[in-house]
């Protein structure tokens, strides 16, 4: 496909075209388009332009895979939140070698030195939450996954799972509460 003669074309229609057809072409011309801001994205996080480069293409590897599961309404807001997962997770897999310019320890000043206890408990935070969104209920976890992590409304949840609006409601609340508590009950017993 000669991607020039599909500039008319909006995110939204190629996105379409391909859920009707399940052409990956369509998707050759949409990803394109989001090269530069992914770049910007990964380089934001990662501080590595090689790095950044090879992030991206695995995105739209990641982005096909995803793409042909689920049904994205609002593709730009959730390609971002793919990257930044992607990146969040590259970092995290550095053992814990999370760039200072992404921790909350900027705020303090340049004074202070990061210390490492601080950046091990930042990972062990993420390990715990991991173990605890696996025992929730199942309809929690779904639900907290679809909408936190996957940013979709309530009405998506609702039209995904076939839970009520009320039902996907209180499974995200109660769920969050649930998170909540397992967390501090894991972090006052290490």
């Amino acid at each position: 496909m000669n991607i020039d003669k599909y500039t008319h074309i909006s995110d939204q229609e190629l996105l379409e075209n391909f859920y009707t057809t399940h052409d990956v072409e369509w998707l050759g011309i949409l990803l394109p388009r989001y090269t530069l801001l992914l770049l910007g994205v990964c380089m934001k996080y990662l501080k590595n332009e090689e790095e950044a480069k090879d992030s991206v293409q695995q995105i739209f590897l990641k982005v096909i895979t995803e793409l042909k599961k689920y049904k994205v309404e609002y593709f730009k807001s959730w390609l971002y939140m793919v990257a930044k997962n992607h990146c969040l997770m590259k970092i995290r897999d550095n053992h814990g070698k999370i760039p200072l310019e992404l921790t909350e320890r900027n705020m303090r000043g340049a004074e202070e030195p990061p210390d490492k206890r601080s950046l091990v408990q930042d990972d062990e935070t993420i390990e715990f939450m991991n173990e605890a969104l696996k025992e929730l209920s199942p309809e929690q976890q779904q639900c907290v996954t679809l909408f936190y992590l996957e940013k979709k409304s309530y009405q998506q949840i609702s039209e995904e799972t076939g839970f009520t609006m009320m039902q996907v409601k209180s499974y995200i609340q109660n769920g969050k509460r649930n998170l909540k508590l397992m967390i501090e009950k894991k972090l006052k017993k290490k």
